[in-house]
């Protein structure tokens, strides 16, 4: 029998010290929540810019930072577009071939001359194009009509790949691949391979208009003063960063945006449920064409030259790489802007670095295809952790 406390006597109660966490389990901890916080690919790009300015100091220089948010704001637009396709399990390949073909629209239409000696073989010339300059040369809100065209343009392109895929079951990949091969091969034919240059001053504003300049003081260059003023605010800055809020409201904040995710999560589920899931696909194709032909703008106004090569080479690389990087799921259901945004910001930053090492083409291409892979993991690894945490 145990022994009975004294009368008058009221025992204490068993107190146990609680048992000490493993430290390790507090960074187990800290990595989860830093792997799915928001902001992770902003850590890892400020993180990867802090690691390589001892070893680049050009990298900090006023004139670099100029020329990475120029190069920021045209894949910003495109990329937000994608983040719509991927958000529904799609992809669109098309993005590049609608910028080539918009960037000749537009220049076709507005042009104040062109040379005769260039462009005389393209089937243009003579109706759409003299060496008087585009159909819409010299009339008053020119470069407004020819912007409205090149949108409407991407519009139809992106309602043909929308329909494919809705109303056909057609897969997005082959879809986007065959009009990404046939708006390509069209815009091409149109300038014979050529450029369309002599670009009104209202449309190449839209790519090299400042806003707010920097005066940071004369430096002195082979004995002579010369002004060092950067553009920090610009017209193509407004206009990407008005594209993405916008594009933030409608996929966060809107019945439609939950729409997209519920069509990325389950399409048949998504139809159950009373989801129009035939239009949601439609518009996030026509978005990602419009997009491609916002960026097509300021791609052809910077340039100031209409390019039927606009959005070749391995541009749609950069856009794809950045969106994923980002942390849009390759699985669909899964998606935000200020992810893209983050995600822009890191692909753009590691393409500086890169040109700034001299590397050449192919080890760039290599580099760019290493960091894609590696998001594509971390992305199945988040999605996991989720998983887990629920």
């Amino acid at each position: 029998m145990s022994e009975l406390p004294p009368a008058g006597i009221t025992p204490r109660p068993d107190i146990r010290a609680p048992a000490a966490r493993p430290a390790g389990a507090d960074l187990g901890q800290r990595v989860r929540a830093l792997l799915l916080s928001d902001y992770f690919v902003l850590y890892l790009s400020l993180a990867y810019f802090l690691a390589l300015v001892p070893f680049l100091p050009t990298l900090s220089t006023p004139g670099n930072i100029v020329n990475l948010m120029s190069n920021m704001w045209p894949l910003l637009v495109v990329a937000v577009g994608q983040t719509f396709v991927l958000t529904i399990a799609g992809i669109d390949l098309s993005q590049g071939a609608v910028m080539g073909l918009t960037s000749v629209v537009v220049a076709m239409l507005i042009a104040t001359a062109a040379p005769a000696t260039v462009l005389a073989n393209a089937p243009i010339w003579g109706s759409l194009l003299t060496e008087q300059g585009g159909l819409l040369a010299g009339i008053p809100f020119a470069s407004a009509v020819g912007i409205a065209a090149m949108l409407a343009v991407a519009a139809l392109v992106g309602l043909f790949n929308g329909l494919a895929v809705a109303r056909l079951s057609m897969p997005p990949f082959m879809v986007t691949l065959v009009t990404m091969i046939a708006v390509a091969a069209f815009a091409i034919w149109l300038t014979q391979s050529n450029n369309i240059r002599e670009l009104p001053e209202s449309f190449i504003s839209l790519g090299k208009g400042d806003i707010v300049s920097v005066y940071l003081g004369p430096k002195l260059e082979s004995q002579l003063p010369r002004r060092e003023v950067y553009s920090f605010i610009t017209w193509p800055m407004v206009i990407a960063l008005a594209a993405a809020v916008f594009a933030h409201i409608l996929l966060n904040r809107t019945v439609f945006g939950r729409w997209v995710f519920a069509v990325g999560i389950n399409r048949k589920a998504a139809e159950i449920s009373g989801v129009p899931v035939a239009r949601v696909i439609v518009t996030v194709f026509v978005i990602s064409a419009v997009c491609a032909a916002i960026a097509s703008i300021l791609y052809t106004a910077r340039l100031e030259t209409g390019r039927p090569t606009l959005g070749g080479g391995n541009f749609l690389l950069d856009v794809i790489g950045a969106t994923v990087i980002g942390g849009t799921s390759l699985f669909g259901g899964k998606g935000k802007v200020i992810w893209t945004f983050f995600g822009v910001l890191f692909f753009v930053l590691l393409s500086n670095t890169l040109n700034l090492l001299n590397l050449s083409a192919f080890h760039i291409d290599m580099v760019k295809g290493g960091v894609i892979l590696m998001a594509a993991l971390l992305d199945v690894v988040r999605t996991r952790l989720m998983r887990s945490a629920t």
